[in-house]
């Protein structure tokens, strides 16, 4: 079993700010082999990326608690919980995973005041909460949420399906997503995450747009020397002051 030093909001309050997180999908991993995983990456993770899935709001189904529960009992790193699911169960998911061993619990805009009802749980039961929005949902509809959030994350390809290119709207999506951040007064207190297309071509141009932490899947599990690869991701430069 790995210690864990800090939990919950402790434990994403504490994720440098400096430099381009490295957040990575659990969903890209080895699954039969995640326990030698984990060991491999966790000198090099920021936290972990973990996508629930229903089969209705996205396709397919996607990790349980009892996932989440082993994954906690192996790394120091904080979790970050995706809920890809209906705004019925949305907050009883957020209960699960948290008392599972969740840092970081996200729901998506459009399961509206499910969503911000399944926060205020997440804060209650000591996690921290963030706010997801789906490529085709346009960017304002976060604005209900800013200021009771630690993270947003725009997807940037359809959700739910592996191997797909970014959107060429992803960029100016970040943009507009930070501008309503600063507007909120909240750009300090929000990192602003770029999931799905993440390739090497495309992290800068993601990180140049605003950026702060990219959901990374076979770019990192992917690359037999992922010292080098994080590296490289560190030393990306934000154009945005």
């Amino acid at each position: 079993m790995t210690s864990r030093h800090l939990s919950g909001p402790a434990a994403i309050a504490a994720l440098p700010r400096n430099r381009l997180l490295g957040e990575f999908s659990l969903w890209s991993a080895d699954l039969a082999n995640m326990e030698t995983d984990l060991k491999r990456i966790e000198a090099y993770v920021d936290l972990h990326h973990i996508d629930v899935a229903d089969a209705r709001f996205t396709p397919g189904f996607l990790f349980f608690p009892d996932f989440v529960a082993r994954i906690a009992k192996s790394t120091a790193k904080p979790i970050h919980v995706h809920l890809m699911v209906e705004a019925e169960i949305v907050e009883e998911q957020a209960r699960q995973f948290i008392e599972a061993g969740a840092d970081l619990i996200s729901v998506h805009a459009e399961n509206g005041d499910a969503g911000l009802r399944a926060i205020a749980l997440a804060k209650e039961l000591g996690a921290e909460a963030g706010v997801v929005l789906r490529l085709e949902t346009p960017v304002s509809a976060i604005e209900p949420f800013i200021d009771h959030v630690a993270f947003v994350t725009l997807l940037g390809t359809s959700i739910g399906v592996k191997g797909q290119s970014l959107s060429e709207k992803a960029c100016d999506r970040l943009i507009e997503a930070r501008s309503l951040l600063r507007k909120a007064g909240r750009e300090d207190q929000i990192i602003l995450a770029a999931d799905g297309g993440i390739r090497e071509q495309t992290v800068p141009l993601l990180r140049q747009a605003g950026a702060q932490t990219v959901v990374l899947g076979s770019l990192a599990f992917g690359d037999r020397n992922l010292g080098d690869r994080i590296a490289w991701l560190h030393g990306l430069e934000s154009r945005v002051s």
